[in-house]
């Protein structure tokens, strides 16, 4: 009785707001219908803040920088609660240190509802905090000391960073209900994933017919054939869930073919995990991949074999790739510079609500939960970039402004091939196949003035270096499938698209300044 009670006040306050929804100027609503959602029975209420809430609404938005007071510069904004906010520093110094500490004071007013409440952010380059304001009033949040003098000054200079959980706080609790099973081994998680990638992206995922494994005849297969992978369930199928929506690219792993002198089959993967659990470069026989793919991988991988197009192939050196793959074999994967094939712009790749002052502070968060994880993603490529050596995130940021640069204009810097750290050359899955086939001559003549450091996995499966003509297919390639594709499905229970797929020619200075944002992913010529 009391559920369908709840049942039915919720539904007749959706009509009682939709029939009478322009109240007198300055009535304010005792409630919007979704602050009182979570309240309602869980089979009710959570099908409907899932339609209202995504995992995209984890992200904060960077409203500004509170600045000092005494500068004159006070920070205003709209929040999602709170309708007119202010915000400023005040330096203190009350434990009597050397750069003492200071007061942000955040000052909210105009709420849309009285039970509703707005979750911040807080951040500088040394440390990132939060807290929630519900009360209509001057709001104090107290820095009680800087860490030193570099914090000082920055936080002098720049102010602290606010950022603001758009969803709010029951949102960003429902947001996270939705992000975690991306990142779950199970069919809800698996139905995540997809619902993400369509919601998101505008992907499709039509079934195809069964069988959905190819009997592949391994004598069809050449040196240089390229594999598409996109796993849709696990920790990996998360993670390339979220790589997809940033980048654009509809597979989100890949490996290459390469055959020996002796005719057998090998499989080049930048990305294997070792007895260790260790990601490495590593060169497979094709039975122990292929028995591994469908025995053994538990994110439900969906795989594309995409063979080179003839006079392509004719192109491909073997002697200089299988050269190339041994001299990288054993070799960790390219985590250095995983991140900065995806940036190319100030403002082009970032999803709303991403920026660069969000990867910023992701980044300051990772620094201080796992710095050695965070040095070895992105503090050695960030020193590169600025000609620095040993510098750590903090001092990375600090070093940007003295110079009169940013740190969105930092991560824009194109990654080199060349580029040495300190375990060697930094190659992800597809720069290790792209690398690959500069050594073996594809890229010629213009290699040199190729960084494919800087290709996605969308940008390397749209080079038309693959097969165009259907009928040099091999025979068993999508023979059960009743819509023909132009490269090779050989594992997956969905069809797999790949937009753009075999239509660019290579040109100097490809991919480095290219726009990805969903979920058109225009790109504009010769960027």
């Amino acid at each position: 009785m009391a559920s369908s009670l709840s049942i039915f006040l919720f539904i007749n306050i959706i009509i009682v707001f939709s029939v009478f929804p322009a109240l007198p100027h300055g009535v304010k609503l005792p409630f919007r219908p979704k602050d009182v959602l979570p309240l309602l029975p869980r089979h009710v209420s959570w099908p409907i803040l899932n339609s209202l809430h995504s995992a995209v609404d984890l992200l904060p938005t960077f409203v500004g920088a509170a600045s000092d007071f005494s500068s004159n510069q006070t920070l205003e904004w709209k929040g999602a609660c709170f309708y007119n906010n202010t915000a400023w520093m005040e330096f203190h110094n009350k434990t009597g240190s050397e750069f003492g500490g200071g007061t942000l004071h955040i000052k909210v007013s105009n709420a849309h509802s009285w039970t509703c409440m707005d979750l911040y952010v807080f951040a500088t380059p040394y440390r990132v905090t939060w807290d929630y304001y519900f009360l209509s009033r001057e709001h104090t949040f107290d820095f009680k000391e800087w860490t030193g003098k570099a914090e000082f000054e920055y936080v002098k200079n720049k102010g602290v960073s606010i950022f603001l959980m758009h969803a709010g706080m029951l949102g960003t609790l429902q947001a996270l209900w939705d992000v975690f099973p991306l990142f779950t081994n199970t069919g809800w998680g698996e139905n995540s994933n997809l619902g993400f990638l369509e919601k998101h992206m505008g992907a499709s995922f039509v079934q195809r017919p069964q069988p959905w494994v190819t009997n592949i005849s391994v004598d069809d297969i050449h040196s240089g054939d390229f594999l598409a992978i996109s796993k849709i369930r696990g920790r990996w199928g998360g993670f390339e869930t979220l790589e997809k929506w940033v980048s654009g690219s509809y597979a989100g792993h890949t490996a290459v073919c390469l055959k020996d002198s002796e005719g057998k089959l090998w499989v080049g993967e930048s990305g294997h995990e070792n007895e260790k659990g260790e990601d490495i470069i590593a060169i497979l026989p094709w039975e122990e991949w292929w028995d591994f793919e469908l025995n053994k991988d538990d994110s439900n991988p969906q795989i594309a074999l995409l063979p080179l197009h003839p006079e392509i192939r004719a192109k491909f050196n073997e002697t200089a790739a299988w050269e190339y793959a041994r001299s990288m074999d054993g070799k960790p994967y390219g985590y250095h510079n995983m991140i900065f094939s995806w940036i190319d712009t100030i403002d082009g790749n970032y999803p709303p609500p991403l920026d660069a002052h969000l990867v910023a502070s992701v980044m300051t968060v990772w620094n201080q939960i796992q710095p050695a994880y965070a040095a070895n993603m992105w503090n050695e490529a960030l020193n590169i970039r600025l000609g620095s050596q040993n510098l750590s995130l903090p001092e990375v940021l600090v070093e940007i402004e003295k110079r009169g640069s940013s740190f969105d204009e930092l991560l824009t810097i194109p990654e080199q091939d060349d580029w040495l750290y300190n375990d060697g050359k930094s190659t992800s899955c597809v720069a290790f196949i792209l690398e690959m086939y500069k050594e073996a001559g594809l890229f010629d003549p213009i290699a040199s003035s190729i960084q494919v450091t800087e290709f996605t996995i969308k940008d390397a499966y749209m080079l038309n270096f693959f097969e165009n003509n259907s009928s040099r297919l091999p025979k068993w390639c999508n023979d059960e499938d009743n819509v023909k594709l132009p490269f090779c499905q050989i594992r997956g229970k969905y069809r797999m698209e790949l937009p753009g797929y075999n239509s660019m020619e290579p040109y100097a200075h490809m991919n480095e300044r290219c726009p990805s944002l969903p979920p058109k992913y225009f790109r504009p010529q010769n960027c």
